[in-house]
């Protein structure tokens, strides 16, 4: 406590450096005033009440960047799928038992993803247009320990600024955040703040500060986790909290990013500022030569007519009465040419289909067909479209999904979330945990899996008739549990390997037992038979 030390002015000094960044406030600014409104507030104030977008024409730009937000969570985290579970590199080597216990705590994890208070929807939503405009996003996940829960916000790129590590990866967080007293308090308690804060009356009353997350190994810090937290009060040069931390509790996705910066950008609005801009442009032409065409200028003779042209449904002009109208109109409209009207509309129509193409709005969905197609069809069309699409989507799961559910495990983990450690199975102990990633364009992937069984099966049914022995070369039980898995199956739905040959060797058993009884009952059967024949040819000679 008390003033900052050394090492912490040096934090400060190197945080407010990375803050210095009018150019890029000024671009995403820019960016935000023609797609993403309702955040424009970089470089200006925002009032209560103010009208968002009174200085556009046209609204076709912030609907571009909307659906396209919409999409990242539509296919990344759909909510009529379970669209992430746990595993390990190598799931090939998981027993049904350790399959159960990740499905397990893939569902504990995701009902504290989802459960009320976390702000999980909120966060995501907002971080998802954040990332379709500027290319990058703030999340910070945290333990509330008062509900006790998780927390997740997003947070204005305007205050965070961040460098990058050696390794190319994110490092110092340098977050500016103005609570109200009554916050502090009810976070941190009273006492964390400086003396002159502490008996003030007013706890509405805002303050500066600084969150500052630090990996502790960059930056020789004095504790042992992985990083440390400090929250420095910037009005007063006070340090008020200094917390080790396992986690950063940042997920800072980045989209799209260049050598030598380490702030990203969104191609989507690169490719489309242009467009937006000249959308605006000759949307306004339009509407300007629409009003001429309606209500075109006038010509009038002067002294013949009065100054005030009522120009409105039921107005009065008065004319001169000695006007000759011989010599023309007293009042006429100005001839102009319209042909540049239908020019405008093409030029505006194509300006709109570049903004869809700009923000990917053409790879999102699998275009209708025009006739009805075979299923060598249909799959030869659902692989293209998973190779246009995948490009854009797979990148973010890891960068931004990836991410997130790997702060949470941590967390969780820790906060015993997830049970003692002494139950977990003992193949995924020393085992990294990863996540593997649901959505429709890897059910469209996994699901091939089941095809290609059936269409194995068909090509095995037609080649057997040419050799018997070429059965043996298909494992038909190991090709199967891949498809099981491959379509997603709930694990408690299949038998432990082990378990399943057991089964499957009593089943043999069974089966062989079965034959030889009816083996043995048609030779009972024979023998009566001919036991019975064998007496009527006795009779025969006897008679």
């Amino acid at each position: 406590m008390g003033n900052l030390n050394v090492d912490i002015k040096s934090l400060v000094s190197h945080g407010n450096k990375l803050h210095d960044r009018g150019s890029l406030l000024r671009l995403w600014q820019d960016i935000a005033d023609q797609f993403y409104v309702e955040r424009a507030d970089f470089t200006n104030s925002r009032y209560l009440g103010q009208e968002f977008a009174d200085h556009l024409y046209s609204s076709y730009p912030l609907i571009v960047r909307r659906e396209l937000a919409n999409s990242f969570s539509g296919m990344l985290r759909p909510t009529n799928i379970h669209w992430f579970k746990q595993g390990i590199q190598d799931e090939k080597k998981l027993t049904v038992h350790g399959r159960r216990w990740l499905e397990e705590k893939t569902e504990i994890q995701r009902k504290a993803m989802y459960s009320y208070g976390s702000g999980f929807n909120r966060a995501t939503k907002e971080a998802d247009n954040d990332f379709a405009a500027f290319g990058q996003c703030v999340i910070t996940t945290e333990m509330d320990w008062r509900r006790p829960g998780l927390l997740y916000r997003n947070w204005h790129l305007r205050d965070v600024a961040w460098d990058e590590r050696y390794d190319g990866t994110i490092g110092a967080i340098f977050r500016k955040w103005t609570p109200t007293l009554r916050q502090i308090d009810s976070q941190f308690g009273r006492k964390v703040l400086h003396e002159s804060l502490q008996t003030v009356e007013d706890r509405s009353q805002k303050m500066n500060c600084y969150v500052i997350t630090i990996p502790t190994e960059d930056y020789d810090y004095k504790f042992k986790q992985p990083y440390a937290q400090i929250i420095v009060d910037m009005d007063n040069a006070h340090n008020m909290v200094e917390t080790p931390q396992w986690v950063s509790g940042y997920t800072i996705p980045r989209w799209q990013t260049v050598s030598g910066s380490q702030y990203a950008y969104s191609p989507a609005t690169v490719a489309g500022l242009p467009d937006a801009r000249l959308l605006q442009a000759v949307t306004v032409t339009l509407l300007e030569a629409g009003e001429m065409s309606t209500r075109p200028p006038m010509i009038a003779v002067q002294e013949a007519i009065r100054s005030d042209i009522q120009l409105y449904a039921g107005g009065i002009t008065i004319a001169d009465a000695d006007y000759d109208e011989r010599l023309g109109d007293v009042l006429r409209p100005l001839t102009q040419d319209r042909n540049g009207l239908p020019f405008g509309m093409e030029l505006q129509q194509d300006i709109r289909s570049m903004l869809s193409t700009a923000f990917f709005l053409n790879k999102l969905t699998l275009p209708a067909g025009e006739k009805e197609m075979t299923a060598y069809e249909t799959g030869e069309r659902i692989r293209e479209y998973i190779r246009e699409a995948l490009p854009l989507f797979e990148p973010m799961e890891m960068e931004y999904n990836g991410q997130l559910c790997n702060t949470t495990f941590e967390l969780a983990m820790r906060a015993g979330m997830f049970g003692p450690t002494s139950e977990i199975p003992q193949e995924l102990r020393n085992q990294e945990v990863e996540f593997k990633f649901e959505s429709p364009l890897h059910d469209a992937i996994d699901r091939r899996k089941g095809a290609q069984l059936v269409e194995t099966k068909e090509l095995l049914e037609q080649v057997v008739q040419l050799d018997p022995t070429t059965a043996a070369d298909l494992d038909v039980r190991t090709a199967f549990r891949d498809a099981l898995y491959g379509l997603h199956t709930p694990s408690e739905w299949i038998r432990p390997e082990t378990e399943a040959n057991q089964v499957a060797a009593k089943m043999i058993a069974d089966r062989e037992a079965q034959q030889q009884a009816a083996m043995m009952q048609e030779a009972g059967r024979a023998g009566q038979e001919i036991g019975a024949g064998m007496e009527a040819l006795g009779g025969q000679a006897k008679g």
